[in-house]
Protein backbone atom coordinates (compact mmCIF):
# COMPACT_ATOMS: atom_id res chain seq x y z
CA UNK A 1 0.00 0.00 0.00
CA UNK A 2 1.50 3.56 -1.29
CA UNK A 3 1.46 6.75 0.51
CA UNK A 4 -0.70 8.56 -1.77
CA UNK A 5 0.21 11.67 -0.26
CA UNK A 6 -2.86 14.67 -1.34
CA UNK A 7 -0.24 16.85 -0.19
CA UNK A 8 2.99 18.27 1.84
CA UNK A 9 3.10 20.95 4.12
CA UNK A 10 6.02 22.55 5.98
CA UNK A 11 4.96 24.87 8.96
CA UNK A 12 6.84 26.54 11.80
CA UNK A 13 6.43 26.63 15.33
CA UNK A 14 3.59 29.52 14.60
CA UNK A 15 2.11 27.09 12.32
CA UNK A 16 2.89 29.54 9.52
CA UNK A 17 3.19 27.74 6.02
CA UNK A 18 6.63 27.77 4.56
CA UNK A 19 6.17 25.54 1.83
CA UNK A 20 3.11 23.46 0.49
CA UNK A 21 3.04 21.08 -2.92
CA UNK A 22 -0.42 19.58 -4.17
CA UNK A 23 -0.32 16.34 -5.29
CA UNK A 24 -4.03 15.63 -6.02
CA UNK A 25 -7.25 17.68 -5.90
CA UNK A 26 -8.95 15.19 -2.89
CA UNK A 27 -8.26 17.74 -0.45
CA UNK A 28 -9.87 21.22 0.69
CA UNK A 29 -7.38 24.60 1.06
CA UNK A 30 -8.50 24.88 4.50
CA UNK A 31 -6.14 22.16 5.68
CA UNK A 32 -3.62 24.12 7.30
CA UNK A 33 -5.59 25.73 9.12
CA UNK A 34 -7.40 22.78 10.44
CA UNK A 35 -3.90 21.34 11.34
CA UNK A 36 -3.80 24.37 13.36
CA UNK A 37 -7.35 24.14 15.02
CA UNK A 38 -7.18 20.72 15.51
CA UNK A 39 -4.15 19.55 16.74
CA UNK A 40 -1.46 22.68 17.25
CA UNK A 41 -3.84 24.91 19.47
CA UNK A 42 -5.19 21.82 21.08
CA UNK A 43 -1.47 21.09 22.56
CA UNK A 44 -1.68 17.87 21.01
CA UNK A 45 1.47 17.39 18.87
CA UNK A 46 3.54 14.88 21.07
CA UNK A 47 0.31 12.52 21.81
CA UNK A 48 0.23 10.69 18.34
CA UNK A 49 1.96 11.62 14.99
CA UNK A 50 -1.14 10.49 13.40
CA UNK A 51 -4.39 12.33 13.25
CA UNK A 52 -7.57 11.67 11.21
CA UNK A 53 -10.16 15.07 10.72
CA UNK A 54 -12.98 14.86 9.07
CA UNK A 55 -12.20 12.52 5.68
CA UNK A 56 -8.24 13.27 5.91
CA UNK A 57 -5.60 11.97 7.56
CA UNK A 58 -2.63 13.88 8.96
CA UNK A 59 0.88 12.67 9.42
CA UNK A 60 3.50 15.13 10.77
CA UNK A 61 6.74 15.35 12.38
CA UNK A 62 8.81 17.80 13.65
CA UNK A 63 12.59 18.19 12.42
CA UNK A 64 14.36 20.97 14.83
CA UNK A 65 11.86 23.60 14.50
CA UNK A 66 10.26 22.87 11.34
CA UNK A 67 6.80 20.71 11.42
CA UNK A 68 6.48 18.30 7.92
CA UNK A 69 2.88 17.41 7.44
CA UNK A 70 1.75 14.81 5.04
CA UNK A 71 -2.72 15.12 4.20
CA UNK A 72 -3.86 11.50 2.62
CA UNK A 73 -7.82 11.10 1.84
CA UNK A 74 -7.66 7.41 1.57
CA UNK A 75 -6.46 4.73 3.12
CA UNK A 76 -2.50 5.19 3.21
CA UNK A 77 0.47 3.13 4.44
CA UNK A 78 1.99 5.47 7.26
CA UNK A 79 5.33 3.28 7.96
CA UNK A 80 5.72 4.68 3.97
CA UNK A 81 5.03 7.91 5.01
CA UNK A 82 7.10 8.65 7.42
CA UNK A 83 10.03 6.90 5.97
CA UNK A 84 9.44 9.49 3.49
CA UNK A 85 10.16 12.43 5.09
CA UNK A 86 12.97 10.95 7.40
CA UNK A 87 14.88 10.02 3.73
CA UNK A 88 13.63 13.70 2.46
CA UNK A 89 14.89 15.21 5.46
CA UNK A 90 18.53 13.48 4.78
CA UNK A 91 18.37 14.37 1.05
CA UNK A 92 17.94 17.90 1.80
CA UNK A 93 20.72 17.57 4.57
CA UNK A 94 22.96 16.87 2.28
CA UNK A 95 22.18 20.11 -0.09
CA UNK A 96 22.15 22.67 2.99
CA UNK A 97 25.22 20.92 4.43
CA UNK A 98 23.69 19.02 7.43
CA UNK A 99 21.67 21.83 8.59
CA UNK A 100 17.37 21.15 8.54
CA UNK A 101 15.83 24.26 10.23
CA UNK A 102 12.91 27.33 9.54
CA UNK A 103 16.35 29.22 7.97
CA UNK A 104 17.30 26.71 5.53
CA UNK A 105 13.48 26.27 3.84
CA UNK A 106 13.48 29.72 3.67
CA UNK A 107 17.25 30.28 1.63
CA UNK A 108 16.05 27.53 -0.41
CA UNK A 109 12.97 27.22 -1.16
CA UNK A 110 13.19 26.97 -5.10
CA UNK A 111 15.43 23.88 -4.41
CA UNK A 112 12.79 22.43 -2.57
CA UNK A 113 9.95 22.88 -4.77
CA UNK A 114 12.08 21.16 -7.13
CA UNK A 115 12.58 17.88 -5.01
CA UNK A 116 9.32 17.90 -4.57
CA UNK A 117 8.66 17.51 -8.00
CA UNK A 118 11.33 14.76 -8.42
CA UNK A 119 11.13 12.71 -5.25
CA UNK A 120 6.87 12.33 -5.59
CA UNK A 121 5.12 12.08 -8.36
CA UNK A 122 0.59 12.27 -8.14
CA UNK A 123 0.97 11.51 -4.26
CA UNK A 124 3.85 8.23 -4.95
CA UNK A 125 7.33 8.34 -3.53
CA UNK A 126 10.27 8.21 -6.26
CA UNK A 127 13.73 8.52 -5.90
CA UNK A 128 15.16 10.10 -2.89
CA UNK A 129 18.35 8.97 -3.03
CA UNK A 130 20.89 12.71 -3.01
CA UNK A 131 23.84 9.99 -5.10
CA UNK A 132 21.35 9.86 -7.82
CA UNK A 133 19.80 13.73 -7.55
CA UNK A 134 22.62 15.04 -7.52
CA UNK A 135 23.45 13.76 -10.82
CA UNK A 136 21.16 15.77 -12.37
CA UNK A 137 19.81 18.90 -9.97
CA UNK A 138 22.88 20.51 -9.71
CA UNK A 139 21.34 23.71 -8.21
CA UNK A 140 23.72 24.88 -4.83
CA UNK A 141 22.08 25.32 -1.69
CA UNK A 142 22.72 28.60 0.30
CA UNK A 143 24.18 26.79 3.24
CA UNK A 144 26.75 24.24 1.79
CA UNK A 145 27.52 23.96 -1.89
CA UNK A 146 28.06 20.20 -2.68
CA UNK A 147 28.24 20.51 -6.24
CA UNK A 148 31.19 20.98 -8.34
CA UNK A 149 31.21 23.37 -11.26
CA UNK A 150 28.84 22.72 -14.16
CA UNK A 151 30.11 21.59 -17.19
CA UNK A 152 29.01 21.18 -20.59
CA UNK A 153 30.03 17.20 -20.82
CA UNK A 154 26.36 15.38 -20.59
CA UNK A 155 26.29 13.24 -17.29
CA UNK A 156 27.19 9.79 -18.43
CA UNK A 157 24.14 7.00 -17.63
CA UNK A 158 21.44 9.79 -16.01
CA UNK A 159 18.39 7.75 -16.72
CA UNK A 160 19.95 4.04 -16.14
CA UNK A 161 20.96 5.25 -12.52
CA UNK A 162 17.28 6.39 -11.62
CA UNK A 163 15.73 3.40 -13.37
CA UNK A 164 18.54 0.67 -12.93
CA UNK A 165 18.94 -2.23 -10.67
CA UNK A 166 22.63 -0.47 -9.14
CA UNK A 167 20.73 3.13 -7.89
CA UNK A 168 23.18 3.87 -5.40
CA UNK A 169 26.28 3.81 -7.06
CA UNK A 170 26.81 5.62 -10.17
CA UNK A 171 29.53 4.62 -13.18
CA UNK A 172 32.83 6.06 -14.68
CA UNK A 173 34.36 6.18 -10.79
CA UNK A 174 38.26 5.94 -10.68
CA UNK A 175 40.27 6.05 -7.79
CA UNK A 176 44.58 6.03 -7.80
CA UNK A 177 44.07 4.00 -4.23
CA UNK A 178 41.38 1.61 -4.26
CA UNK A 179 40.71 1.19 -0.13
CA UNK A 180 37.69 -0.50 1.59
CA UNK A 181 37.57 0.56 5.30
CA UNK A 182 34.96 -1.63 7.55
CA UNK A 183 34.03 -0.62 11.14
CA UNK A 184 31.85 -2.57 13.22
CA UNK A 185 30.11 -0.28 15.76
CA UNK A 186 28.82 -2.07 18.98
CA UNK A 187 26.40 -0.64 22.51
CA UNK A 188 26.24 -2.83 25.21
CA UNK A 189 23.41 -2.79 27.64
CA UNK A 190 23.56 -3.50 31.01
CA UNK A 191 21.63 -3.40 33.51
CA UNK A 192 22.94 -5.21 37.25
CA UNK A 193 21.21 -6.05 40.29
CA UNK A 194 22.88 -5.15 43.40
CA UNK A 195 23.22 -8.76 44.27
CA UNK A 196 25.53 -9.23 40.90
CA UNK A 197 22.64 -11.17 38.85
CA UNK A 198 22.14 -9.47 35.14
CA UNK A 199 18.46 -8.46 34.64
CA UNK A 200 19.17 -6.96 31.08
CA UNK A 201 21.75 -7.56 28.57
CA UNK A 202 21.85 -7.11 24.96
CA UNK A 203 24.17 -5.73 22.21
CA UNK A 204 23.03 -3.19 19.23
CA UNK A 205 25.33 -2.78 16.94
CA UNK A 206 25.96 -1.81 13.09
CA UNK A 207 28.49 -2.43 10.29
CA UNK A 208 29.74 1.27 8.93
CA UNK A 209 31.66 1.32 5.37
CA UNK A 210 33.49 3.15 4.09
CA UNK A 211 34.53 2.45 0.58
CA UNK A 212 36.75 4.15 -2.31
CA UNK A 213 36.66 1.92 -5.16
CA UNK A 214 36.99 2.46 -8.95
CA UNK A 215 34.84 1.13 -11.46
CA UNK A 216 31.68 -1.30 -10.31
CA UNK A 217 33.24 -3.67 -7.46
CA UNK A 218 31.14 -6.87 -6.28
CA UNK A 219 31.93 -7.18 -2.73
CA UNK A 220 31.62 -10.29 -0.41
CA UNK A 221 31.33 -9.85 3.35
CA UNK A 222 31.62 -13.07 5.35
CA UNK A 223 30.74 -12.67 9.69
CA UNK A 224 31.12 -15.59 12.41
CA UNK A 225 27.47 -15.44 12.93
CA UNK A 226 25.32 -18.87 12.84
CA UNK A 227 23.55 -18.15 9.93
CA UNK A 228 26.91 -17.61 8.09
CA UNK A 229 28.75 -20.86 9.01
CA UNK A 230 25.92 -23.40 9.05
CA UNK A 231 27.00 -24.93 6.14
CA UNK A 232 30.55 -24.77 6.56
CA UNK A 233 30.03 -26.38 9.86
CA UNK A 234 27.96 -29.37 8.24
CA UNK A 235 31.09 -29.75 5.72
CA UNK A 236 33.91 -29.26 8.27
CA UNK A 237 32.06 -31.56 10.19
CA UNK A 238 32.04 -34.33 8.33
CA UNK A 239 36.12 -34.23 7.37
CA UNK A 240 36.68 -33.87 11.05
CA UNK A 241 33.90 -36.11 12.25
CA UNK A 242 32.09 -33.47 14.61
CA UNK A 243 35.27 -31.69 15.74
CA UNK A 244 33.79 -28.34 14.61
CA UNK A 245 34.14 -26.03 16.94
CA UNK A 246 34.06 -22.91 15.66
CA UNK A 247 32.55 -19.98 17.55
CA UNK A 248 29.50 -18.93 16.09
CA UNK A 249 26.93 -16.03 17.20
CA UNK A 250 23.33 -15.55 16.73
CA UNK A 251 22.37 -11.91 15.44
CA UNK A 252 18.48 -10.65 15.92
CA UNK A 253 16.34 -8.39 14.14
CA UNK A 254 19.39 -8.20 11.27
CA UNK A 255 18.57 -5.25 8.61
CA UNK A 256 20.59 -4.82 5.88
CA UNK A 257 21.26 -1.77 3.23
CA UNK A 258 19.47 -1.81 0.55
CA UNK A 259 22.70 -2.52 -1.77
CA UNK A 260 22.95 -6.28 -0.65
CA UNK A 261 21.76 -8.98 -2.38
CA UNK A 262 19.08 -10.66 -0.38
CA UNK A 263 18.62 -13.19 -2.90
CA UNK A 264 22.08 -13.97 -2.42
CA UNK A 265 22.51 -13.84 1.44
CA UNK A 266 19.21 -16.67 1.55
CA UNK A 267 21.14 -19.00 -0.81
CA UNK A 268 24.69 -18.75 0.07
CA UNK A 269 24.62 -17.28 3.54
CA UNK A 270 27.00 -14.51 2.61
CA UNK A 271 26.42 -10.59 2.53
CA UNK A 272 27.33 -9.94 -1.19
CA UNK A 273 26.20 -6.22 -2.61
CA UNK A 274 27.31 -3.60 -4.96
CA UNK A 275 28.55 -1.01 -2.35
CA UNK A 276 27.42 2.99 -2.59
CA UNK A 277 30.68 5.48 -3.35
CA UNK A 278 31.72 6.50 0.22
CA UNK A 279 30.41 6.19 3.72
CA UNK A 280 27.26 4.29 4.17
CA UNK A 281 26.01 2.00 7.01
CA UNK A 282 25.91 -1.86 5.84
CA UNK A 283 24.04 -3.45 8.32
CA UNK A 284 22.52 -3.31 11.58
CA UNK A 285 22.04 -6.07 14.59
CA UNK A 286 21.70 -7.00 17.92
CA UNK A 287 22.23 -9.44 19.79
CA UNK A 288 21.05 -10.61 23.51
CA UNK A 289 22.61 -13.87 24.05
CA UNK A 290 26.07 -14.62 24.70
CA UNK A 291 27.13 -11.33 25.71
CA UNK A 292 31.01 -10.70 26.80
CA UNK A 293 30.61 -7.77 29.10
CA UNK A 294 34.00 -5.78 29.85
CA UNK A 295 33.57 -4.40 32.55
CA UNK A 296 32.78 -5.81 36.00
CA UNK A 297 31.69 -3.65 38.50
CA UNK A 298 31.27 -4.22 42.27
CA UNK A 299 29.79 -1.77 44.85
CA UNK A 300 29.41 -1.70 48.50
CA UNK A 301 27.95 1.15 49.70
CA UNK A 302 27.55 1.49 53.93
CA UNK A 303 25.54 3.93 55.85
CA UNK A 304 27.10 4.81 59.17
CA UNK A 305 24.53 6.68 61.30
CA UNK A 306 22.59 9.43 59.95
CA UNK A 307 25.21 11.88 58.58
CA UNK A 308 27.84 9.31 57.08
CA UNK A 309 28.30 7.05 54.63
CA UNK A 310 31.67 4.71 53.00
CA UNK A 311 31.49 4.16 49.29
CA UNK A 312 33.72 0.92 48.21
CA UNK A 313 33.79 0.57 44.35
CA UNK A 314 35.83 -1.84 42.25
CA UNK A 315 35.70 -2.11 38.90
CA UNK A 316 37.71 -5.14 36.67
CA UNK A 317 37.99 -4.94 33.07
CA UNK A 318 37.53 -8.38 31.77
CA UNK A 319 38.46 -8.21 27.95
CA UNK A 320 41.95 -9.02 26.94
CA UNK A 321 45.43 -8.07 28.36
CA UNK A 322 46.92 -6.52 25.31
CA UNK A 323 43.58 -4.57 24.90
CA UNK A 324 42.91 -0.79 26.65
CA UNK A 325 39.49 0.99 27.54
CA UNK A 326 39.75 4.80 26.86
CA UNK A 327 37.73 7.61 28.37
CA UNK A 328 36.29 5.33 30.94
CA UNK A 329 33.69 7.76 33.13
CA UNK A 330 32.16 5.67 36.81
CA UNK A 331 28.89 7.78 38.08
CA UNK A 332 28.62 6.85 41.95
CA UNK A 333 25.56 7.75 43.15
CA UNK A 334 25.68 10.14 46.53
CA UNK A 335 22.49 11.60 48.51
CA UNK A 336 21.43 15.22 47.63
CA UNK A 337 22.25 16.47 51.49
CA UNK A 338 25.86 15.58 50.72
CA UNK A 339 27.68 18.23 52.33
CA UNK A 340 31.56 16.96 52.30
CA UNK A 341 33.37 13.68 50.44
CA UNK A 342 36.95 12.40 50.98
CA UNK A 343 37.58 10.69 48.08
CA UNK A 344 40.93 7.82 47.17
CA UNK A 345 41.09 6.04 44.11
CA UNK A 346 44.06 3.61 42.59
CA UNK A 347 43.14 5.18 38.93
CA UNK A 348 41.96 7.93 37.32
CA UNK A 349 40.66 11.28 39.39
CA UNK A 350 37.86 11.55 41.12
CA UNK A 351 35.84 14.24 42.59
CA UNK A 352 32.37 15.05 43.92
CA UNK A 353 29.85 16.26 41.25
CA UNK A 354 27.08 18.45 43.20
CA UNK A 355 24.60 19.27 40.01
CA UNK A 356 24.25 15.46 39.12
CA UNK A 357 24.71 13.84 42.78
CA UNK A 358 27.38 11.95 42.22
CA UNK A 359 31.07 11.30 42.56
CA UNK A 360 32.28 11.36 38.98
CA UNK A 361 35.47 8.89 38.73
CA UNK A 362 37.06 9.43 35.41
CA UNK A 363 39.72 7.13 33.89
CA UNK A 364 41.76 8.34 30.95
CA UNK A 365 43.00 4.55 29.89
CA UNK A 366 41.88 1.59 31.83
CA UNK A 367 44.68 -1.98 30.23
CA UNK A 368 42.53 -5.49 30.18
CA UNK A 369 42.88 -7.70 32.82
CA UNK A 370 43.04 -5.44 35.79
CA UNK A 371 41.26 -3.93 38.26
CA UNK A 372 41.09 -0.27 40.31
CA UNK A 373 38.98 1.20 43.33
CA UNK A 374 37.29 4.06 44.62
CA UNK A 375 37.12 4.58 48.65
CA UNK A 376 34.92 7.74 49.47
CA UNK A 377 33.60 8.86 52.97
CA UNK A 378 30.77 10.45 52.13
CA UNK A 379 29.44 13.43 55.45
CA UNK A 380 25.59 14.56 55.13
CA UNK A 381 23.79 17.32 56.19
CA UNK A 382 22.03 17.01 59.50
CA UNK A 383 18.46 17.98 59.60
CA UNK A 384 16.08 18.54 62.03
CA UNK A 385 13.03 16.68 59.81
CA UNK A 386 12.60 13.22 59.83
CA UNK A 387 15.32 11.90 56.96
CA UNK A 388 13.68 10.30 54.01
CA UNK A 389 14.99 6.71 52.75
CA UNK A 390 17.39 7.10 49.59
CA UNK A 391 16.28 5.47 47.18
CA UNK A 392 20.24 4.52 45.32
CA UNK A 393 20.35 5.14 41.34
CA UNK A 394 22.33 2.64 39.66
CA UNK A 395 25.92 3.42 38.77
CA UNK A 396 26.14 4.37 35.42
CA UNK A 397 29.40 3.95 32.95
CA UNK A 398 31.27 5.14 30.08
CA UNK A 399 33.53 3.67 27.89
CA UNK A 400 34.80 3.16 24.57
CA UNK A 401 37.10 -0.25 24.12
CA UNK A 402 38.54 -0.75 20.80
CA UNK A 403 39.48 -3.91 18.63
CA UNK A 404 36.73 -5.82 20.91
CA UNK A 405 33.01 -6.48 20.37
CA UNK A 406 30.94 -7.50 23.17
CA UNK A 407 28.84 -9.45 20.78
CA UNK A 408 32.29 -11.54 19.76
CA UNK A 409 31.47 -10.73 15.78
CA UNK A 410 34.18 -11.19 13.73
CA UNK A 411 35.48 -10.34 10.01
CA UNK A 412 35.82 -14.26 8.55
CA UNK A 413 36.74 -12.44 5.30
CA UNK A 414 36.27 -9.38 3.30
CA UNK A 415 36.67 -9.91 -1.01
CA UNK A 416 36.90 -7.34 -4.10
CA UNK A 417 35.78 -8.32 -7.21
CA UNK A 418 36.18 -5.97 -10.27
CA UNK A 419 36.46 -6.76 -13.70
CA UNK A 420 39.84 -4.71 -14.57
CA UNK A 421 41.47 -6.57 -11.15
CA UNK A 422 43.04 -3.78 -9.49
CA UNK A 423 44.22 -4.68 -5.78
CA UNK A 424 42.58 -3.39 -2.77
CA UNK A 425 43.50 -2.25 0.51
CA UNK A 426 40.77 -3.60 3.55
CA UNK A 427 41.14 -2.05 6.55
CA UNK A 428 39.02 -3.27 9.64
CA UNK A 429 38.40 -1.77 12.49
CA UNK A 430 36.14 -2.91 16.11
CA UNK A 431 34.82 -0.88 19.03
CA UNK A 432 32.50 -1.36 21.95
CA UNK A 433 30.94 1.71 23.81
CA UNK A 434 28.85 2.01 26.67
CA UNK A 435 25.01 2.46 25.72
CA UNK A 436 22.66 2.18 29.18
CA UNK A 437 25.68 0.56 31.29
CA UNK A 438 23.93 0.37 35.11
CA UNK A 439 24.65 -1.24 38.01
CA UNK A 440 22.29 -1.58 41.10
CA UNK A 441 23.73 -0.30 44.48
Amino acid sequence: MPVSASAIYFLNLRGDVLINRLYRDDVGGNMVDAFRLHIMQTKELGTCPVRQIGGCSFFYMRISNVYIVIVVSSNANVACAFKFVVEAVNLFKSYFGGAFDEDAIRNNFVLIYEFLDEIMDFGYPQNLSPEILKLYITQEGVRSPFSSKPTDKPVPNATLQVTGAVGWRREGLVYKKNEVFLDIVESVNLLMSSKGSVLRCDVTGKVLMKCFLSGMPDLKLGLNDKIGLEKEAEIKSRLLRGNFCGKTIELDDVTFHQCVNLTRFNSEKTVSFVPPDGEFELMKYRITEGVNLPFRVLPTIKELGRTRMEVNVKVKSVFGAKMFALGVVVKVPVPKQTAKTSVQVTSGRAKYNASMDCLMWKIRKFPGQTEATLSAEVELISTIAEKKSWTRPPIQMEFQVPMFTASGLRVRFLKVWEKSGYNTVEWVRYITKAGSYEIRC
